[in-house]
């Protein structure tokens, strides 16, 4: 972990990574990480929403230090943001999971680690020293997820991240075109697009296929089923994950008001308002437009994450404004990956820190816990204060 990371140099924005990410992989995993449901048009509408919300420039304030620590479940983070949970990420490049383990070491900030993760949790556990989250979903067979918990038990687990929005997967084209599958299919088409991108092909046969190595290394044999359904995931089903996880419990993919509640009262100590980054219910709402909802029916105090359509430091400062305690981010850390590797997304983190502090000072405040729904600069989203 003490190797030197030389930020990338080809990399200016996000545009760029995404741009560059484009043509250094294959178009199957390109188009897995950069995909939503149906038409997508649910993924632009997270970015457009978050865009539409303008903030109130403050001037003659000494700006000069600022903080961007934050604490959430009473540990004290460099950051306000952290890695959200991505299922097979060494498909972006080999690695990807050691490179994100490091960033979360490096600037003091958690990962929270798939169910369907390349990497073992005990494995991500030891590479990020112990900052590891857990994201589990709840599939037919709940011994496996029991499994789950009870390895999380004893490696040191904390904070498990129950995602609850995908009780049925909704229709992605891009992947029913590609023939994105897991297991993988090689047919014809899929080795064309591996032959034309040699440097990615050669580098992951080197390193090795990725395999959802959670279910690889599972006492009772379990086998990742991508399309397997969740339908039968309920309010008792949440029950029971409570009953049996004494740690930190978040419950993700909430997007509804009374549903919040329920989730509260049934005693989980987080929600993390999200509609998967679009990948889910194409006609949904913006993440973003639920979130104040959602925090004036739990009141200033129950802890809020939120994801879905963040692409900058500016778009975090806009999450914390409408009520987040604590923010994650997935696709624009895949689009570095797949840029340039460890040196893309050393810049990519580098460009969000900037933004984040620059954006912090020039709404006229020092440290990002003073933030609140005063720095909105629209009378309409003024009168959704919290």
């Amino acid at each position: 972990m003490s190797e030197k990371i030389i930020p990338s140099k080809k990399i200016h924005s996000l545009e760029d990574a995404r741009n560059l990410s484009k043509k250094r992989l294959p178009k199957m995993f390109f188009d897995f990480v950069d995909g939503a449901s149906g038409d997508e048009k649910l993924c632009e509408l997270n970015s457009t929403a978050l865009d539409q919300i303008r903030l109130e420039p403050r001037v003659l304030r000494n700006v000069e230090k600022r903080n961007l620590s934050k604490k959430f479940f009473g540990v004290n983070y460099d950051l306000p943001f952290g890695f959200a949970p991505m299922g097979m990420c060494n498909l972006t490049w080999p690695g990807a999971d050691k490179m994100l383990a490091k960033e979360s070491i490096i600037n003091n900030i958690p990962t929270c680690v798939s169910m369907a993760s390349t990497t073992s949790l005990e494995k991500m556990y030891e590479f990020t020293e112990g900052r590891s989250w857990l994201q589990l979903y709840i599939f037919q067979d709940e011994k496996f997820v029991m499994e789950l918990l009870d390895r999380a038990k004893k490696t040191g687990y904390k904070t498990l991240v129950l995602t609850v929005d995908v009780p049925i997967q909704f229709r992605r084209a891009k992947d029913d075109k590609n023939g994105f599958t897991v297991p993988f299919k090689i047919g014809p088409k899929q080795f064309f697009d591996f032959a034309t991108h040699p440097n990615w092909s050669i580098s992951t046969l080197l390193y090795g296929i990725p395999k959802p190595m959670n279910y690889e290394t599972s006492k009772g044999g379990n086998k990742f089923v991508r399309s397997e359904s969740r339908g039968s995931t309920d309010w008792e089903t949440l029950k029971r994950i409570r009953n049996a996880w004494k740690g930190n419990l978040v419950v993700k993919g909430v997007m509804s008001q009374d549903d919040s509640l329920k989730i509260k009262d049934i005693g989980a100590d987080a929600i993390q308002v999200s509609n998967h980054g679009g990948r889910q219910l194409e006609s949904a709402t913006s993440a973003i437009n639920a979130l104040p909802l959602i925090r004036k029916a739990l009141g200033p105090e129950f802890p809020l994450i939120f994801d879905s359509g963040i692409r900058s430091g500016g778009d975090i400062i806009r999450a914390l404004a409408f009520g987040a305690d604590y923010v994650m981010i997935g696709r624009p850390l895949m689009y570095a990956i797949g840029a340039d590797g460890a040196q893309g997304l050393r810049k990519i983190i580098e460009i969000i820190k900037g933004e984040l502090s620059t954006t912090l000072g020039l709404v006229g405040l020092t440290d990002i816990n003073e933030i609140t729904s005063e720095i909105i600069a629209q009378k309409f989203f003024k009168d959704m204060k919290y």
